[in-house]
């Protein structure tokens, strides 16, 4: 699904979490915000709904519990926070309290990947291949912030765990036009038509592929980028068809490479025998990454832009 791309502005992440948050909770009364201490993009939901609004603090494995208690009296708590805290520091309640009970608890958060600048406790660059890993939970990485209004409507409806993972949430570039792209779980949206290779791509490093294809294409290469936003459920048809129509298949994404949404690609293709020109893996290698921008991060460890084109040079020329 193709949509109009609009790369001029920037807009805060975690500004459109607490609008989108006090928009819901004007007519849904089973909507339930609740933080450890991560609070300040959620101020308008708390002053207009005091009642509906729980901040445990710095306790990420109590407000998950607390979101689960919520979620059994037939309420739906949305969690704010930290993402590496969440999925790591709370993991064992985000299984059993959460995904065991297949509760409507919506985990969403910053600090995908390594885009925090904190350095590796501050990193979620695990985080997907242990939320994918749970039973019911649903696994979504958001590119673009317009997107998240429509994932938090679309969730309302949606039965069982979903995990919302963003980058750093303060400055975060508009890919899409508003109310152009219609977002289902278990969907994506091809960006970039292309002929001779494939880069799949979700969260930050979308914005970073479409700029990859433009820059191909200056050079007579035809590359096509899919937003695999749903990470579980993925689009297998959309994978399927670039396997079949391009060959040569990338995935590129701010996460280790070992686990994440590559390993999911990678049990497809293996499971199923299916042919490909070539297959590669770009993301965070075995290491705990130290301090650093998000872009200083992926020069160093091989992620980058550059690394990319080259490689893909490699192949089609």
């Amino acid at each position: 699904m193709a949509g109009s791309f609009n790369f001029g502005e920037w807009i805060s992440a975690r500004t459109v979490i607490g609008s989108t948050l006090y928009e819901i909770g004007k007519t849904n009364e089973k909507l339930f915000v609740c933080t450890p201490d991560v609070g300040m993009s959620l101020i308008e939901f708390q002053e207009a709904f005091p009642e509906r609004y729980v901040d445990v603090g710095i306790a990420e494995q109590n407000v998950i519990g607390v979101a689960a208690g919520l979620a059994l009296d037939g309420n739906i708590p949305v969690v704010m926070g930290m993402l590496p805290f969440l999925s790591m520091r709370a993991c064992e309640q985000v299984r059993t309290a959460v995904c065991y009970q297949n509760l409507p608890v919506r985990i969403i958060g910053t600090g995908g990947g390594l885009t925090s600048g904190g350095g590796s406790t501050h990193n979620a660059m695990e985080d997907i291949a242990i939320e994918k890993s749970f039973v019911n939970m649903q696994v979504i990485s958001i590119c673009d912030p317009n997107m998240i209004r429509d994932i938090l409507m679309l969730s309302m409806d949606v039965p069982g765990p979903m995990y919302i993972r963003l980058a750093q949430g303060k400055k975060d570039r508009q890919l899409y036009e508003p109310g152009t792209i219609q977002f289902k779980i278990g969907g994506s949206v091809t960006c970039v038509e292309g002929n001779d290779c494939t880069i799949l791509a979700h969260g930050e490093m979308v914005g970073m592929a479409i700029d990859v294809a433009e820059a191909m294409k200056e050079e007579g290469i035809s590359v096509r980028v899919i937003d695999c936003y749903s990470i579980k459920p993925w689009d297998k048809e959309a994978v399927q068809k670039a396997i079949d129509e391009t060959g040569n298949i990338i995935v590129w994404e701010d996460h280790l490479m070992e686990g994440g949404f590559a390993s999911t690609i990678a049990d497809y293709i293996v499971d199923n025998a299916v042919p490909v020109k070539s297959f590669k893996r770009f993301g965070v290698p075995q290491v705990y990454a130290g301090f650093g921008s998000g872009e200083e991060q992926q020069i160093k460890y091989g992620y980058h832009k550059k690394d990319v084109s080259e490689y893909i040079r490699s192949i089609c020329r």
